[in-house]
């Protein structure tokens, strides 16, 4: 199976954030100004400093802002028109007399000057395309290679093997919650919590992307269990969500900005330590919401599948682990659904929030958007195994290439990362403690305020 690319589609633009876009389309305002009846070609001198001051206060507040290695911003196509403009119209320094048929030009060399700025932006626009584009398709080579070499094992045995492992210590954990021994009992615990995040999470990723099986029926299957039976989610709007919004348009502003991560109302320690353990409760009622947008055929399919779901983990409980009442099992399920619930939201957070943000009209192509706005986090043997490698220590290489397995992620590691270094692009990590202390310093603007757009420019 080869990897494929997945193409930026055009898909209604649905979010929970308010569109942000402070910056016109590319060559937009310098056409306006070209047009023979503006008046602001002849502007006097003041309206010039005027326009230079405004100018410098948003150079000085693009300045603060810290982008990783290989991006930075880039002023509009607009500032650099108007630059163009307003250096035709100084004096000459020489002083010989012609400052004002030097300081301002009339209208048709005006206009001639600022087709050929237009004309040599796009142009140079174009090449930087182009050669992002070459890249892409560049490391996309490399890494078909590997996929091809790969045997089914190394492809998707790894993933199902460790998918299946857990069903079989399913009953175990059940049994262990029976016995009177407080340390048995704890075991039972983190057995059947670690077994619940790894169908949930882990499953439920890699079955969104088809990477469990080559078979794209078997997949669909897979997902509809893993997503609405694992995690009381509905599937068709997890996939919609997940991959054609959040893997299209990563961190693009009002589309994959993960901003379905945040809530403004609540304070950073009660985000970061304690909501998390509402996650088992507010899934399910999240997803009921959502079926609003589905077929009725899917919602009532979604609707059984979350039930069975949920009574099969009571059940269980019940007659298996010999809870006798309904609060005791209620609790039980809701501290083994929450028992990896703070690393969950943690990780989801911290791969993406923070990083540079892209407007809809001026996102760059996709191997700088994912270089530039997906992080890597150190391996943990313990979220390696519940959550996966593409979501832990391989999340840039799976933006790149979303349909590989955890195991294929791990295995083209070292290919990305020397790539994208050579070609002096950014390839982001960083400790999860360090993104942890940095969410807690400034929670209030990286999860409530307005992100600052960011501009990339060619490969530095």
């Amino acid at each position: 199976m080869e990897p494929q690319q997945q193409e930026e589609e055009e898909v209604p633009r649905k979010s929970n954030t308010q569109p942000w876009y402070p910056e016109r389309r590319k060559g937009e305002h310098l056409q306006e100004e070209a047009s023979p009846f503006s008046q602001e070609m002849l502007a006097s001198g003041g309206q010039r400093r005027q326009k230079e001051g405004e100018k410098q206060d948003r150079w000085s507040a693009e300045a603060k802002l810290q982008l990783p290695k290989g991006c930075r911003r880039e002023s509009s196509s607009s500032e650099e028109g108007n630059s163009k403009e307003e250096e035709s119209q100084r004096p000459t320094e020489n002083g010989s007399g012609q400052g004002k048929e030097a300081g301002i030009a009339s209208p048709g060399e005006e206009v001639s000057r600022l087709k050929r700025s237009v004309k040599e932006d796009r142009q140079s626009d174009g090449e930087r395309r182009n050669y992002e584009e070459s890249l892409m398709r560049e490391l996309s080579e490399k890494v078909q290679k590997v996929v091809k070499n790969s045997s089914w094992w190394e492809r998707h045995g790894i993933d199902d093997t460790i998918l299946a492992l857990n069903f079989l210590i399913l009953p175990v954990g059940f049994l262990l919650l029976h016995s009177d021994n407080l340390s048995a009992f704890v075991l039972g615990i983190a057995i059947l919590g670690v077994a619940h995040h790894t169908f949930s999470v882990k499953g439920s990723h890699l079955a969104s992307h088809n990477a469990l099986v080559e078979s794209k029926s078997w997949g669909k299957l897979w997902a509809i269990f893993f997503i609405e039976v694992c995690s009381a989610f509905t599937a068709e709007q997890g996939i919609y969500n997940h991959v054609k919004i959040h893997h299209g348009y990563t961190n693009v502003i009002g589309l994959g900005d993960s901003s379905t991560w945040k809530l403004p109302f609540l304070n950073r320690y009660v985000y970061m330590f304690l909501a998390p353990l509402a996650v088992p409760i507010i899934t399910p009622l999240v997803a009921i919401g959502l079926l609003k947008e589905v077929q009725l055929k899917t919602a009532i399919r979604t609707v059984c599948c979350i039930f069975i779901g949920l009574y099969s983990h009571y059940w269980l409980l019940l007659n298996i682990s010999g809870f006798q009442s309904v609060w005791s099992a209620l609790s039980c399920m809701l501290v083994t659904r929450s028992l990896l619930a703070h690393p969950y939201i943690h990780v989801n957070i911290f791969q993406h929030i923070g990083l540079p943000m892209f407007s809809a009209e001026r996102k760059p192509k996709r191997i700088h958007m994912m270089s530039c706005g997906v992080l890597n986090l150190p391996r943990n043997p313990l979220l390696d195994w519940s959550f996966g490698h593409s979501i832990i220590s391989c999340h840039v290489e799976h933006h790149l290439f979303p349909t590989l397995s955890d195991n294929m992620c791990l295995k083209i590691k070292p290919i990305v990362s020397q790539y994208l270094t050579e070609k002096k692009l950014p390839y982001n990590e960083d400790s999860y403690w360090s993104r942890l202390k940095l969410f807690l310093d400034k929670y209030e603007e990286l999860m409530i305020h307005a992100p600052p757009i960011s501009e990339l420019v060619g490969i530095q």
